[in-house]
Order: structure tokens, then sequence, then C-alpha cells
């Protein structure tokens, strides 16, 4: 009967986890669906967004730059973290449903690890830390004039360079060694000596697994300057991209065919652009 009950609550705490990040992710998908169509229509939204549609890049009145105050600064910084949330928690799925399982049967045993949430957390920190760094970059890019309005490359050349750069990053040690370490969430436990109990351990834990995400997917995240940074389509396949390397038998031969086929048509984009 012990065992019954201990399988009985493990399976409630998958589903009660699984249905969790399934929210979160429903939700940062349905935040970026509303933003693209207030980007679509060019309409001001309204509390509790009001202002968005002053968000650099993101309104017609912005055809040439200036400085970006802090509060669009923010609103960038925020669209990215939570894009990176709705394209990124489903590939993590495997590793934070695994640490619930373990951390509920180390409850049953008296020695319990810290909530599943401190170690999600972490590795949601890790990409909130790239997202930073994609404001910045945007800004960079608005300033030497090559996003549009709507956050897409104003370059045939540059989106060459995106293309080129990422089909080649695919093919790279760096690439697959970070991809091991998405697609084998065990083998990632083992090289890190197991799960940490304390909360501290636990979030550090989730932040350097998502630190080999993004090492893993980075240059696939700036391809989003290439499509759009708000263009749903282009994000959603990327997602779905990125969800099929890390879970799909054959991962690392479908990111080489992947990274060929990025390099042929940014080989292409730069040749035209330069003629």
């Amino acid at each position: 009967m012990p065992g019954i009950t201990l399988d009985a609550v493990l399976k409630r705490d998958r589903i009660i986890i699984a249905l969790s990040l399934a929210a979160i992710t429903l939700l940062a998908w349905f935040y970026l669906l509303s933003l693209a169509d207030l980007m679509a229509t060019g309409e001001k939204p309204m509390e509790p967004m009001d202002g968005m549609a002053d968000m650099p890049g993101m309104a017609e009145a912005m055809l040439t730059p200036r400085a970006w105050r802090p509060g669009e600064a923010f609103l960038v910084f925020a669209m990215w973290s939570v894009m990176m949330v709705g394209m990124m928690l489903p590939s993590a799925a495997p590793m934070i449903l695994l640490y619930a399982r373990v951390g509920r049967h180390a409850a049953s045993q008296g020695a319990p690890f810290a909530a599943t949430g401190i170690f999600g957390g972490g590795y949601v920190a890790a990409w909130f830390l790239f997202s930073l760094v994609a404001t910045f970059g945007q800004w960079l890019l608005e300033r030497a004039l090559l996003l549009t309005p709507m956050m897409e490359s104003a370059s045939g050349l540059f989106s060459g360079m995106l293309l080129l750069f990422a089909g080649l990053y695919q093919w790279t040690p760096l690439k697959h060694a970070c991809l091991s370490k998405c697609r084998a969430p065990v083998a990632f436990i083992q090289s890190e000596g197991g799960f940490r109990r304390a909360p501290w351990g636990a979030f550090r834990m989730g932040l350097r697994h998502g630190l080999y995400c993004v090492g893993c997917c980075w240059p696939l995240m700036a391809l989003l300057f290439v499509g759009g940074v708000m263009n749903i389509l282009w994000i959603a396949g990327l997602a779905i991209f990125v969800l099929a390397e890390k879970v799909m038998p054959g991962g690392k031969r479908l990111s080489q065919v992947a990274g060929a086929i990025l390099v042929a048509a940014g080989a292409w984009l730069m040749i035209r652009g330069l003629s």
C-alpha cells in the first residue's frame, strides 16, 4: 500500500508540474500573439499595457532611431524574456519533470530537495540573461539602421550573414557539446554529480542547464532578426525546430542538415546582396 500511495503521489506531482509548464507556455504565447496583433494593427494597447505602442521598433513613428527611454528598454527586455519562456520551456520539461520525480522520492525518504520551481527558475534565469543581451543587440541594430519598424532585418546582406553564421555553428563541437547536455538529462545530472538539495544549489544547477541550452540555441535565436522578432510563424517554426533537435531521435543529424540548409540560404542572400 505505501508503494501504491507513493506512485500515485509521484504521478499526480508530475501531472501538476506538467500542467503548470503548459500553462506558463500558453500564457507566454498569448502575450506574444497579443503583442504581434498590436503591432499589425498599429493601435495603442489598453491598460495595463499602455505605452507598449511606443516600444522601439513597434510604431511607425520609429522610422528613425533615437535614444531609448528606460521604460522602453525594459519593455523590449520583457518581450524577449517572455518570448524565450514560450520558446524554450517546452524543451526543458523533461529535465524539470525528472527533477520533480527525484525530489518527491527524496522527500519520501526524509531528505527533501528544494522546490521544483527553484530549479526551473534557474533555467529561466539563463534565458533572461540571454534576453538582456538580445535587448542590447536590438538597440545596436536599430542604431545601425539594420532593423525595420517590425524588428526584422532591413539588409539582405545582414540576413545572409546571420543565416550563414547560424548554419556553420550547427556543425561546431561547441554546438554538439551543448546539445548533448540538453538531449540527455540523466547524463547531465551524472556529470554534475547529482541534483542539489539546497535552494541555491538547485537554482545554480538549473541555471547551468539553462546556460547549456543558451549555448546550443543562441545563434538560432539570432535568426529572429531575419524573419522578424514579432513574426509569430517564424517564432513558432524556430521553437518547433529547437524542440525537435532536443527530443527527436537523430537530433544531431537534424541539426547538421538544418545547418547545411542555413548555410546555403545565407550564401544565396549574401551573393544577392553583393550583386
